[in-house]
């Protein structure tokens, strides 16, 4: 059990990310000094939201450039870092090339920021940001759980650099991780496996989140004539912002934490705004029929290939979030409230 000493600076890869910046925000309200990493400090733009976050909270932040695939780029920004904190991670389902957009950023980005932390004495623990792609890979491994309910116990089986890259990026990332923290003991590990994140975002109109652009569709009359049957874990991206600061700074948190608030479904998230926005956006209110899908799915979207239609659409997916209740004290929004912010947020900034 390591104690944090909330007077050292914390380090944040990916600082400008959707759930980084929540994460940010909340370390600087509690005073801290962030060590914030980031791509190009060159992009002003991107950088602007935290430093006003900054500007109007106790903690102060310090940008510093790095490079996912560059070793020793995290070592400026990980001094006197005794806690750190990996989000950095590319989130992408439609890749031309999977390995160099997904896989090589997710598992060396890992191997670079750990063997920092080999390398950097202050270090105690390491937050990682892995998914609950690295349990699961389609909706039907959940019939070989022992429980019915997919466990921090699981791990994905079924995806591949060819079938599922984004859920294989995730999975060897975390792997990865596990396998460089058992080669030292001065710092631990934590691992955050997020469901589907939802929620408002700190910069709404420079996010390049997966969420925001299914938001979107549902909104703009895409998914008109229905959503697939498809079921899913739907988390607030604060909740699991603050999932990330209690792993950090709760003494006990140990191994990995699937971060879940509900058992949801594409149209249950869609009817979530029906009820508020449905007499003026053209939201989606029922079903495509799964045989319609397996004819017209690749053609309109490469990701509903039939191999993933056949092992997805229609089968439950169901989350055991009973450990992050218990060890890092979860109370998760309720589905409208984060569904219908994040709706709004789109409506207030014009992006719909």
């Amino acid at each position: 059990m390591r104690i944090i000493d909330k007077s050292k600076p914390v380090m944040v890869t990916g600082a400008t990310g959707y759930v980084a910046e929540w994460l940010v925000k909340f370390l600087l309200e509690e005073g801290m000094t962030v060590h914030a990493t980031v791509r190009n400090l060159k992009k002003k733009k991107k950088l602007s939201a935290l430093e006003k976050m900054a500007e109007e909270s106790p903690g102060t932040i310090k940008f510093f450039k790095a490079d996912l695939l560059h070793s020793k780029s995290f070592k400026e920004a990980m001094q006197d870092c005794e806690l750190v904190y990996h989000t950095a991670s590319p989130f992408s389902l439609n890749v031309q090339n999977p390995k160099e957009e997904l896989v090589d950023p997710a598992l060396q980005g890992t191997q670079n920021v750990l063997e920092q932390a080999n390398e950097t004495e202050s270090v105690k623990r390491v937050v990682l940001t892995s998914s609950v792609a690295a349990i699961y890979g389609d909706n039907i491994d959940l019939k070989k759980t022992s429980t019915g309910k997919f466990t921090e116990k699981d791990w994905n089986t079924s995806s591949s650099i060819k079938y599922g890259a984004y859920m294989y990026s995730k999975t060897l990332a975390e792997k990865e991780a596990w396998k460089i923290s058992k080669t030292q003991d001065r710092w631990d590990l934590v691992v955050i496996n997020p469901s589907f994140v939802m929620g408002p975002a700190i910069d709404p109109k420079n996010v390049t989140s997966e969420s925001f652009k299914l938001i979107t569709k549902m909104g703009d009359g895409t998914f008109k004539s229905g959503l697939p049957a498809l079921a899913c874990g739907v988390v607030d991206v604060r909740d699991v912002a603050l999932a990330h600061l209690n792993a950090g700074f709760f003494s006990e948190a140990e191994g990995r934490y699937i971060i879940s608030g509900h058992n949801a479904s594409l149209l249950s998230m869609s009817l979530e705004l029906v009820s508020v926005f449905g007499d003026i956006y053209p939201l989606p209110v029922k079903l495509v029929p799964k045989w319609l899908l397996w004819f017209l799915g690749p053609m309109m979207d490469k990701t509903l290939n039939r191999r993933y239609i056949r092992k997805n659409i229609g089968y439950p997916c169901i989350m055991d979030n009973r450990k992050s209740k218990e060890d890092l004290k979860m109370i998760y929004h309720p589905l409208h409230e984060t569904m219908q912010e994040m709706f709004q947020q789109l409506i207030d900034n014009k992006l719909l």
